[in-house]
């Protein structure tokens, strides 16, 4: 057996067991990925998929604890890979970042520059995606860092850590009527128009979840994933927005009035995600670090071993 085998039979599953895909993304061939696979698993003496004619339909049980072993040898694998780069290179290298819009719009800009000075032979890979996406590019390894609010504490492969938290808040036209006011309800925007985020992103959970509990029907006319759409469409009078309270700091243009509405939506949290078992470097940590005050080395390397499932913010 070799690693060929490993990467085809973990390719075919993400592929949805299609191995004419599977193929593309090893840049092989069907029958190729297909041989590999039938002589493992005569090695093993145990089919690892079921299938029905050529076709794959199925993994089967033992094939569920071969694919098991499999993700354990090809992490240790990718760890080698790393410990080598980290004694060879000497703190250079590529950290691959995977996260939302916002926060690499409005976080990630000052502990990037931060971490460049430190690290002047470090290149940046950034990955903008959505929340699920930024979980699946950590756990296959595309991303060696993951950061978003919604989504990463859901995957068991990863370890993820709360970085900071953040409010939603209300963005008004300055001639606004709502924009005289200091305090604001739900039932004062439920039936105005509002422009939001995609239901995916930022917390739009929490702006749902809080209407539904007031039997409120909100008039959401626009929803995007990136805020400063959002303040675009509210200085072209389509609406009110809802946006992440980070997406109007340093604001330069004082013709949007801001309102805090992490009374009516309560607090969100961003969190930082690492595939579990993953061997991390120097500047991995360090930029962890500069994410925020709460995450140290010590902190990191303990959750990486299953030691901090309680910590929160």
């Amino acid at each position: 057996m070799n690693l060929h085998q490993f990467r085809f039979v973990q390719e075919a599953v993400r592929r949805n067991l299609n191995l004419t895909e599977a193929a593309k993304a090893l840049h092989t061939s069907q029958p190729g990925v297909s041989k590999a696979i039938i002589e493992l698993e005569d090695e093993l003496g145990v089919d690892i998929f079921a299938r029905h004619g050529k076709r794959l339909k199925r993994v089967t049980e033992p094939g569920q604890h071969v694919l098991r072993s499999i993700e354990l040898i090809m992490r240790e694998v990718g760890n080698l890979k790393r410990i080598g780069e980290q004694y060879s290179q000497q703190d250079s290298g590529t950290l691959s970042i995977a996260t939302t819009h916002t926060q690499a719009r409005y976080v990630l800009p000052v502990p990037v520059a931060r971490l460049r000075e430190l690290y002047p032979k470090v290149n940046i890979s950034l990955h903008q995606a959505t929340p699920h996406e930024v979980a699946r590019m950590v756990i296959d390894e595309v991303a060696e860092i993951g950061m978003a609010t919604e989504s990463l504490a859901d995957y068991p492969e990863l370890v993820t850590l709360p970085c900071y938290e953040w409010q939603h808040v209300l963005v008004l036209p300055a001639a606004h009527p709502l924009a005289q006011r200091e305090r604001i309800g739900l039932d004062d925007i439920a039936h105005e128009p509002l422009i939001t985020y995609h239901p995916s992103f930022t917390g739009r959970g929490k702006i749902d979840q809080a209407f539904a509990t007031r039997k409120l029907q909100p008039r959401i006319v626009l929803e995007a994933i990136d805020s400063d759409v959002i303040k675009t469409y509210v200085r072209l009078g389509l609406g009110i927005g809802i946006v992440a309270e980070m997406a109007m700091r340093d604001d330069p243009n004082p013709d949007l009035v801001v309102r805090p509405m992490g009374h009516l939506f309560g607090q969100s949290v961003a969190r930082v995600a690492f595939k579990r078992g993953a061997y991390l470097r120097n500047f991995v940590y360090r930029f962890a670090e500069l994410l925020s005050d709460r995450l140290n080395r010590d902190l990191v390397d303990r959750a990486m071993t299953g030691h901090v499932n309680d910590y929160e913010l």
